[in-house]
């Protein structure tokens, strides 16, 4: 009977050994998303995030980083100096920079939704004509300064837009190293007005949104997913990149000031 007695215990103590074993092992514990993403998706994914974590019972950390450019919070210089991210969110001509480089999983990334490039202003203040291509030049050069991001549509405007419309060296640029620092100039009155995407825009404090571009000195910027190369939650990746492309998260980006692109648009 002692014998027994000591065999069922024994028995019962390795079933709570392997018990214990399964609850701390990676397979038990839900899987922990990291996230870079950059300004101009970010309206959207901070509402469509607690959904996600909710319903796929995944964590999510996010991370933030301009989507080009030459600091070291870009998205780019981050990941080169080995911070750790699954996913990347960030302009679609960044993502190609890092498509190039051989930093994202191949064919995972997905375009998730569109913004044009519009012009904000103090909170209360007069808003400017910008319906014409010369009635935004005449804005631009009556500005005593203009705020931009130093990532895509900051390049946009200095290297492309300002020299064709002849006032590069005409226009006072405050170039910021994040779309939210360009508009904390113009909130602060630092600068009268600054030009970035919409979503970034829309919802800020102390900004009105002015409107958008003329077509013809437009850039439509696309925002678009992808899976971090090395990644070792790829199908974790996979699931809140398929969410965010999907029908359920529209109704957030268009109350971001996007475009859906994902499936079923």
């Amino acid at each position: 009977m002692a014998a027994f007695s000591t065999f069922t215990w024994r028995a019962t103590d390795a079933i709570y050994v392997v018990v214990a074993a399964l609850l701390m092992s990676p397979l038990a514990t839900s899987a922990q998303v990291k996230v870079i993403i950059s300004g101009g998706f970010s309206g959207p994914y901070e509402r469509l995030l607690p959904e996600f974590e909710r319903t796929s019972g995944l964590k999510v950390e996010t991370g933030s980083g301009a989507s080009q450019g030459s600091g070291p919070q870009t998205i780019a210089a981050q990941l080169a100096r080995g911070v750790p991210a699954d996913v990347v969110i960030m302009s679609r001509e960044g993502l190609a920079e890092l498509v190039a480089a051989q930093r994202i999983v191949a064919g995972t990334d997905v375009d998730l939704a569109r913004t044009p490039l519009g012009v904000a202003v103090r909170a209360g203040a007069p808003k400017p004509d910008i319906s014409t291509v010369e009635a935004f030049k005449q804005v631009m050069l009556k500005a005593n300064a203009v705020a931009v991001p130093s990532s895509t549509s900051g390049i946009f405007l200095i290297k492309e837009i300002f020299p064709r419309l002849g006032i590069a060296d005409r226009v006072n640029v405050k170039a910021t190293a994040r779309g939210t620092g360009a508009l904390a100039m113009v909130a602060s009155g630092e600068a009268d007005i600054a030009v970035m995407p919409v979503s970034e825009i829309v919802h800020a404090p102390g900004i009105d949104y002015a409107g958008a571009l003329a077509e013809e000195i437009q850039l439509n910027q696309v925002f678009a997913a992808a899976v971090v190369a090395g990644s070792k939650e790829i199908d974790a990746a996979k699931r809140l990149i398929g969410f965010l492309a999907s029908e359920r998260a529209f109704a957030a980006i268009r109350h971001g000031g996007m475009e859906p692109l994902g499936k079923g648009h």
